[in-house]
């Protein structure tokens, strides 16, 4: 059934790509959600492992609900709550249940802080009285259940809260907590950014016992953004970001024991300098709480066991690495507390099981490819299951594996792009795919055979919508540059002539371990190519090294180095491209963003003799101004590595822009500031290169928010135009025909 729905599809999208399509895609077609894939949000599976739970919103009610539907017959059985039912809440945008389920809390009224972090009002629900409570009357962060449900902790004004549902009584339970100054339980914004979690407490399962981080940023060096705003002054934003060689936040380890309402601090036996704590989480034994320990360099991690009530702690693991050792959220403890672990150390991300004391016991899976998820472990059956790349670095499959490393099956059968979700019994999986011709859909498979039960949702309607625009086939391929085969992708235009020459505009992101080669339906990004494509461009896409999915040596080549392999890479992989019978290898352009950014403005400057113009939004210009985490994870720090940092900073090579660059960048980016792109500008006016520009005021380091993408991308479309359209006239006497770009 499965095969009949894909080759349908693909027959659909062969034959929109060959029939007369006349519609052409606009960019206000993009950014007003006209391609917008139909989704699932919020699936939660629940206890039972027989149903499960979405988030569903009526923008025509302006209300949410909750509804359980049955994984059997897919069949909505129940709806838990309706925002229009209940008071005071009228719209809710995420829900959490306590483990026994019989209570859910709402979040409403959220605003961002960073990335991940945010502020909100927060409501418990209860199933069975249908009553609502408030968690407290102010906007708190991460509010989590204890495993009993008896209990909440949230964090506030930097300080850490328990409330007890029965009583309604909230606790205090740390007292020192001061805007940058000192964090309890909260990460602070290099953590959130590069650790990428922002709750640093956690609950113990007999929810009386809660460990924490506290993080003593007085130190830190602090970032001032202003604020242009509305108003007739601005105002400043000042946080504390460590950069690249400075001061990071001072960590240590917390435990709050409910019994006794007093907290201590846990030291490990091992002298530390300058670490970080990446991850913790309890084990199953409610006294022990597991601890990873990282090192400034990042190239030395271990895991530590702490026992709360003996106040001892033992060294379990140690991973050790030339580069640096990746930090993921795969621990997962078995029940005689051995634990399951991933790593790089036989050169791929492969999974490994220990025993309670750090023993190995074996490696579960092996080959030179990379296991991308790990779903978890279903104990009643013996089953591992995760995802991989063993079908191609571009593609991901699912699978299941014994413990013991044997009868692995691969679960998933359609080429692209296939992510689980499963149940709680691992009985059933809701599987996603999409591949660059097929757009999501939503699929209840059989987790013991990987069968298809039955086709949840899909995106018919967009793939027959798309029957009347002019779209282009996505090309993948590999490109043999400096001795690697490289992945690529190209599109080109529908009305492709090989007779012609086209200009050719290059994307990449190129950072480490990043992947924009991938078999998976469209982007907001690959709409544009299209729009670009029916101009008459030809757009292509090479993952150059350092780029992940093919194994650690060939990501890890660049330490120490950034921007040297990569753009070497794009440099070639150009020059390559540019001797292509249809490519007029005078009009070659490249764009990126952020990473991306930093790299097209070092292969404009360094292969001035190959790329005619760039365009770098939001780059980073010196790894000098980028935050410790990120930057030292791969280039040590500018005390240790100078060279490094400056060799292949955009600012140090101005002097070798050629051809036409734009620059782009938002005052409110608290990420890759603003300050990158006021350096550069400096550097280009010191040696007297001309150049454009583009500032968004207040805008992050997405760039968005009501017209401003879309203005952002007529922007960029138009300097293409201006700078690789062909404008010149060809006489009939020289005899060469040269493909005319829409301005």
């Amino acid at each position: 059934m499965k095969f009949t729905k894909h080759l349908l599809i693909l027959c659909i999208f062969a034959t929109f790509l060959t029939s007369a399509q006349n519609q052409e895609i606009s960019l206000e077609d993009i950014w007003s959600g006209t391609f917008r894939t139909e989704g699932m949000d919020a699936l939660h599976s629940m206890k039972n492992g027989q149903q499960y739970s979405v988030l569903n919103f009526d923008r025509v009610a302006g209300s949410t609900s909750i509804d359980v539907y049955d994984y059997k017959t897919l069949k909505k059985v129940n709806t838990l709550i309706n925002s229009n039912e209940i008071e005071p809440i009228t719209y809710f945008t995420d829900y959490t249940f306590s483990d026994n389920e019989s209570q859910i809390l709402l979040a409403t009224d959220v605003e961002q802080i960073f990335r991940r972090s945010s502020l909100g009002k927060y409501y418990i629900f209860d199933t069975k009285t249908k009553q609502v409570t408030i968690v407290a009357e102010e906007k708190i962060q991460e509010p989590t259940f204890s495993p009993d449900g008896t209990k909440i902790a949230y964090g506030y004004s930097n300080n850490l809260f328990v409330k007890d549902l029965s009583s309604g009584k909230t606790t205090q339970i740390t007292f020192d907590g001061e805007k940058n100054k000192i964090i309890n339980g909260i990460t602070d914004w290099v953590y959130e950014e590069e650790f990428g979690f922002v709750r640093a407490f956690e609950w113990n399962a007999d929810s009386n016992k809660i460990a924490f981080i506290r993080f003593d940023e007085t130190n830190v060096p602090e970032f001032s953004m202003d604020v242009y705003g509305s108003a007739l002054y601005p105002t400043q934003d000042v946080f504390k970001y460590p950069k690249a060689g400075e001061a990071n936040a001072i960590v240590s380890l917390h435990l709050y024991n409910l019994k006794t309402d007093k907290a201590s601090e846990v030291k490990v036996k091992k002298a530390y300098k300058d670490f970080y704590i990446p991850r913790i989480k309890w084990t199953n034994n409610p006294d022990v709480l597991s601890a990873h320990y990282l090192n400034r360099h990042q190239n030395e991690l271990d895991l530590w066991l702490i026992d709360a009530e003996k106040n001892t702690s033992q060294l379990v693991l140690e991973e050790r690495d030339k580069a640096y050792v990746d930090v993921t959220d795969n621990l997962t403890f078995l029940e005689d507390n051995s634990f399951i672990w991933t790593s790089e150390k036989d050169g791929y991300n492969h999974i490994y099981h220990y025993s309670k004391d750090g023993e190995l016991i074996n490696q579960i899976t092996k080959g030179n490819w990379e296991v991308t998820s790990y779903y978890g472990y279903d104990e009643k059956h013996d089953k591992i299951f995760f995802q991989s790349t063993e079908i191609g670095s571009i593609n991901r499959d699912v699978y299941s594996i014994k413990l013991n490393g044997r009868n692995k099956e691969r679960l998933t059968n359609s080429e692209g792009n296939n992510r689980a979700s499963f149940s709680a019994d691992f009985s059933y999986f809701i599987n996603s795919f999409s591949s660059a011709s097929t757009p999501p859909e939503y699929t209840l498979n059989d987790a013991k055979s990987g069968d298809l039960i039955k086709v949840i949702k899909d995106n018919d309607k967009l793939s027959k919508k798309l029957l009347d625009y002019k779209m282009s086939k996505k090309e993948f391929s590999t490109i043999q540059i400096n001795g690697n085969d490289l992945n690529m992708w190209m599109v080109k235009p529908a009305d492709f002539d090989a007779s012609k020459e086209y200009p050719l505009f290059m994307f990449q992101y190129s950072g480490p371990g990043s992947q924009s080669v991938s078999n998976t339906w469209n982007s907001a990004n690959d709409y544009w190519y299209q729009y670009l494509a029916q101009k008459g461009y030809i757009v292509a896409c090479v993952d150059g090294r350092g780029t992940g999915f093919k194994g650690a040596d060939f990501k890890k080549v660049t330490q120490n180095e950034l921007g040297k392999y990569e753009v070497e890479d794009q440099i070639d992989a150009a020059k390559q491209l540019g001797k292509l019978p249809y490519i007029d290898a005078s009009r070659i352009g490249i764009w990126g963003w952020s990473y991306g950014g930093f790299m097209s403005s070092n292969a404009l400057f360094k292969g001035n003799d190959v790329f005619s113009m760039a365009i770098a939004v939001a780059p980073v210009t010196s790894w000098r101004f980028y935050d410790s985490v990120y930057t030292e994870r791969y280039m040590t720090t500018p005390q240790e590595n100078a060279s490094g940092y400056d060799d292949n900073s955009p600012i140090n090579h101005v002097d070798g822009l050629e051809g036409d660059f734009l620059l782009i960048h938002g005052t409110g980016d608290d990420n890759v500031h603003v300050q990158n792109t006021m350096r550069m500008v400096e550097a280009l006016v010191q040696a007297n290169k001309q150049f454009e520009w583009m500032i968004y005021p207040d805008k992050n380091h997405g760039i968005y928010g009501g017209n401003t993408r879309l203005h952002l991308y007529t922007k960029m479309s138009d300097f293409i135009d201006d700078t690789l359209g062909d404008k010149r006239d060809v006489s009939e006497d020289n005899k060469v025909e040269k493909v005319k770009i829409k301005g």
